[in-house]
């Protein structure tokens, strides 16, 4: 099975108290677009341009591999100034196994504590649910394709871990958009006020209807060291 892309949202409070607003929205629209613009004017046979900005400033990079934080600076748009892990460790997803989420062994993911945005991916046939989490994380749920298995003790997508249901049932899940398949269900909690997720959003979810196309090139790169990504 496909590992699950998740967008995790980490963000320390610190960040909040010094973020100002864009002073100019439309100005930043018009630099996207330039970007974009510039990039798919230098596509070409042999060019290892995609017509994505963002790609095509770390891919066309042979030594790509010696920088791996590059893409936090190849963003582009509100998010141009954003450092989220570029100055952390990297942490690598080697193993699907979510059998202990209150002390996952290294190379796993689930959601422990945190904020999360888990936005247009594909999640199918999972052993024992696809979302979970154990120190109260808030999930925001956006966009989704969840495909149960067969078996009818493993519909439910969510996993509450290492609590109480009267503990948990405080913690801030929600689903929205999502599409559930094959007697998939999510089990939402938490207040459910708009203003709780503010910091685990990320970006605008496009509807569950085109997860298919979306996630259609997904998996890992064939990228090599010493060559173009």
């Amino acid at each position: 099975m496909a590992m699950p892309a998740f967008v995790l949202l980490l963000l320390p409070l610190i960040s909040f108290a010094l973020s100002s607003p864009v002073q100019d929205p439309e100005l930043v629209v018009q630099q996207v677009h330039r970007s974009i613009n510039a990039s798919r004017r230098n596509l070409g046979f042999l060019s290892c341009g995609t017509g994505n900005p963002i790609d095509d400033c770390w891919r066309c990079d042979p030594d790509w591999e010696k920088n791996r934080q590059r893409l936090a600076d190849c963003a582009i748009g509100f998010g141009k100034h954003a450092i989220g892990g570029r100055d952390g460790q990297i942490y690598v997803v080697t193993d699907s196994d979510n059998d202990d989420p209150v002390n996952p062994k290294p190379g796993t993911l689930r959601c422990r504590l945190g904020y999360f945005h888990v936005v247009n991916n594909d999640y199918t046939h999972w052993e024992m649910y696809a979302i979970g989490g154990s120190a109260a994380p808030t999930i925001n749920s956006q966009g989704n394709r969840f495909l149960a298995p067969n078996d009818r003790f493993n519909k439910e997508v969510t996993k509450h871990e290492d609590a109480p249901e009267d503990e948990w049932k405080n913690w801030n899940w929600r689903s929205e958009g999502d599409l559930l398949l094959n007697g998939a269900f999510f089990t939402a909690t938490g207040a459910g006020a708009s203003s709780s997720y503010a910091r685990a959003s990320s970006l605008g979810a496009r509807p569950s209807s085109l997860v298919s196309s979306l996630t259609g090139g997904a998996g890992s790169l064939s990228c090599r060291k010493g060559k173009r990504c």
